[in-house]
C-alpha cells in the first residue's frame, strides 16, 4: 500500500509539472536597488618615517542606484565614519582623543555594454567627496 501512495505521489508530481512563469525571459537588474551598509571600517596607517597616529573608526552607510533601461543607470552612495573614542600614540606619547568624524558622498554613472555572456563589462563615471570633522 505505501508503495503504490509513493508511486501515486510521484506520477501527480511529474505531470503536475509545467512552464514556471514566475521568471523573466530575460533577466536584467530591478528599476531601484537600495543598499544599506550597517557596519565596516576605516584605517588611517602612518607612514614608515613619520611620526603621525593611526587610528580607526566605525563606518555606516546607504546607497540608491536607478537603473533607466538595461544599459544606463546612476548610483547615490552616502557614508559616515563615526569618531569613537581611543588611545593614540603621537610623537611617544600616549592620549585619549575622540577621532574625527568622516562624511563620504558620491554619485556614479553606470554605462553598461551590450553583450550575450557571463561577462558584462561597463564604464562608470563618478563625483564626490569626503570631509572630515572634528
Amino acid at each position: 500500500m505505501t508503495r503504490w501512495i509513493a508511486i501515486l505521489l510521484a506520477v501527480v508530481g511529474v505531470v503536475g509539472t509545467g512552464t514556471a512563469y514566475a521568471q523573466e525571459t530575460a533577466p536584467g537588474p530591478g528599476v531601484v536597488e537600495v543598499t544599506i551598509i550597517p557596519g565596516g571600517g576605516t584605517f588611517f596607517m602612518k607612514g614608515a618615517n613619520t611620526q603621525e597616529a593611526s587610528f580607526g573608526n566605525y563606518d555606516l552607510g546607504a546607497g540608491v542606484t536607478v537603473n533607466f533601461n538595461r544599459y544606463v543607470g546612476v548610483e547615490g552612495e552616502v557614508s559616515g565614519a563615526l569618531g569613537i573614542s581611543q588611545n593614540l600614540q603621537f610623537a611617544g606619547l600616549t592620549a585619549n582623543q575622540t577621532t574625527p568624524h568622516i562624511l563620504n558622498y558620491s554619485g556614479i554613472l553606470v554605462v553598461t555594454a551590450p553583450n550575450h555572456t557571463a561577462v558584462v563589462p561597463y564604464v562608470p563615471g563618478d563625483i564626490g567627496d569626503l570631509s572630515l570633522f572634528e
